[in-house]
């Protein structure tokens, strides 16, 4: 079976089983400022699980693009992906654990859908704890499947319970179904709760039953949900007997292409089959973020940082392949042609998606040769010894996108030598730091702190209170994006600015400009930032303590930075654009020149 057969196959399934085909959603949520990006099937559809009617009916079913990057350093090896596809269905307040497993089971062994032998199968249930009760009920319709009972397994909530997604909210126990790959038990406890690779997850179910309350109690809830997902990657791979994602028919026409772009061969080492995974798989997650109806550019924030590193990370593992410059839309190429039947906006944004890969190859080949100046400046810098220090190597690495390797070969030219293990502590400190900005926002919205973006940082602080002191506190920043260039603010209003109400925001601005008031910031509580006038955006980030940052008598707004010192350095603020972003949604795009 390819991926392709196992994708229709299981939309074809629910279908039949009463379900309407909803479109994959945007990888980019929509007015969510906690998550860069869809992580999960269940994440666009999570008004509906919480009670709102959802227009398609109440049995849903779709294949839902997503990406996470906590685990990008890991890229390469047999399991880890940026980009995947999750399978999955729904019932809103419809059918509930009976027909679900039902289904999962019908549509896991029958031999007109994926036919697995019942024999390799195994199940987890949740055991039970002072919350809530073991789940005997599932436990009772797997044996009413014909399952036999050493095959189902009782574990606790680590393994099987979900949510809920914030403090209070739906949540309930799941069901996983898993392959048992035939290998001996690693300990007479032995279960699918362990990582001897004896049992592969395939699918989970999870039944919304609960709602957790403030007080930590759960109560049944009204709407009851069930909620599947299927990984793609990971269920083909399991289906076509591979023993790594790669070697399925999702990468093998990537790696030919890479293949003949390097001339080397997939599997002929250990480094040569990790750069190859890595190319790979960077290069398809950024063809689906640019080809996104909702795409984004390579940047240094939010979601641009995020595709920015993986075009760069792909061109630096291509880099040692020995693939000539300009390689990146040719594999670029075969993602589109692979993946345009099911995913359309690839087709239709394909000479965007090229564009966008040529300039970004681009701009990093002269950052690299930015970094070989650096390079030289390092070895300059060396009195005693002939080593190169870690921090001076991982700020090759983390400026200039310099992996260690390349450091080590130009430093071994020279007769030199690298404090790796230095490297490697600062890598390793670097990845402390930054652990929690992968899944989540950056702490002030900001990815990097250069002075042209502390400018324009500060500059959205007076276009917002600029647009609330003409257009009422009915405007809201509802997201920002900020390059070395320009500013992109987006904020809540329900119809277009007019010139005129423009040309007064832009004037205000200015005003502030010219005055030259000092930028000052006061770290307080939160209930005292807010009783001091700040305004919070994005509140569910900060912690107990915040930074106000208060421009003059012109604008107090809690904030993580970075800011210019004084106003004046900003020099002259010109609105280039505005225009809806989406509904309710308006968008202002600005510059700061010299006037």
């Amino acid at each position: 079976m390819t991926a392709k057969e196992l994708r229709e196959k299981f939309i074809q399934f629910f279908q039949e089983k009463g379900h309407a085909v909803i479109k994959s959603a945007s990888l980019i949520p929509e007015n969510d400022p906690t998550v860069l990006f869809t992580t999960a099937g269940m994440h666009p559809l999570v008004p509906y699980l919480m009670g709102e009617k959802h227009p398609m009916g109440t049995r849903l079913t779709d294949a839902q693009k997503c990406l996470r990057t906590g685990d990008i350093d890991e890229v390469g090896d047999d399991a880890h992906l940026t980009f995947f596809e999750m399978l999955g269905n729904w019932s809103l307040g419809d059918y509930f654990k009976k027909e679900a497993i039902a289904n999962s089971y019908e549509f896991l062994t029958s031999p007109k859908w994926l036919g697995l032998d019942p024999d390799r199968l195994a199940f987890s249930v949740f055991a039970g704890d002072e919350h809530a009760p073991r789940d005997m009920e599932s436990y009772e319709l797997w044996r009413s499947m014909g399952v036999p009972e050493e095959k189902i397994f009782f574990l606790p909530r680590e393994n099987n319970w979900w949510g809920p997604a914030g403090i209070t909210g739906p949540c309930g126990p799941d069901t996983e179904m898993f392959i048992d790959t035939g290998k001996e038990k690693c300990c007479p406890e032995c279960s699918p709760a362990c990582d001897c690779g004896k049992y592969l997850e395939i699918w989970n179910d999870v039944f919304m039953e609960y709602n957790k309350t403030a007080e930590g109690d759960y109560e049944p809830l009204e709407q009851k949900n069930v909620d599947t997902g299927m990984g793609l990657e990971r269920t083909i791979c399991i289906l076509q007997g591979k023993s790594s994602v790669y070697d399925t028919d999702l990468f093998l026409p990537l790696l030919e292409k890479i293949e003949a772009l390097s001339g080397k061969r997939y599997g002929e080492t250990e480094e040569i089959t990790r750069a190859m995974r890595i190319v790979a798989d960077h290069i398809r997650s950024a063809v689906f973020l640019l080809g996104d109806d909702r795409a984004v550019t390579p940047s240094n924030v939010d979601q641009g940082y995020v595709l920015r590193r993986l075009i760069r990370r792909a061109i630096r593992f291509g880099m040692q392949l020995g693939m000539a410059e300009g390689f990146t839309p040719e594999v670029a190429e075969v993602v589109v042609s692979q993946y345009q039947d099911a995913y359309d906006e690839l087709t239709r944004h394909r000479d965007f998606i090229m564009d966008e890969l040529k300039k970004e190859e681009g701009r990093f080949q002269r950052t690299l040769r930015q970094g070989l100046r650096e390079f030289e400046k390092v070895v300059g810098r060396l009195k005693d010894g002939k080593e190169i220090d870690g921090i001076s190597a991982f700020h090759l690495y983390d400026t200039f996108g310099f992996p260690i390797e390349m450091t080590v070969e130009l430093a071994k030219e020279k007769g030199l030598t690298v404090d790796v293990e230095g490297f490697e502590e600062a890598f390793k400190e670097h990845q402390k730091k930054s652990q929690a900005g992968a899944e989540q926002r950056f702490k002030g919205g900001l990815a990097d702190q250069t002075e042209e973006t502390a400018r324009l940082h500060t500059a959205t602080h007076l276009l917002h209170a600029a647009l609330r002191h003409y257009l009422g506190d009915e405007v809201a920043q509802k997201g920002s994006n900020i390059t070395a260039e320009r500013l992109r603010f987006d904020f809540s209003f329900g119809r277009k600015v007019t010139k005129e109400e423009l040309g007064q925001v832009e004037a205000w601005v200015n005003e502030a400009i010219a005055a030259d008031v000092p930028v000052t910031m006061e770290e307080m509580d939160l209930e005292a930032a807010k009783a001091s006038g700040a305004i919070g955006l994005f509140e569910s980030k900060y912690g107990e303590k915040v930074k106000v940052y208060t421009i003059g008598g012109y604008s107090k707004e809690i904030c993580g930075g970075p800011h210019a010192a004084h106003t004046g350095e900003l020099k002259h603020f010109k609105i280039k654009k505005e225009e809806s972003s989406s509904a309710g949604v308006r968008r202002i795009k600005a510059v700061l020149n010299d006037g």
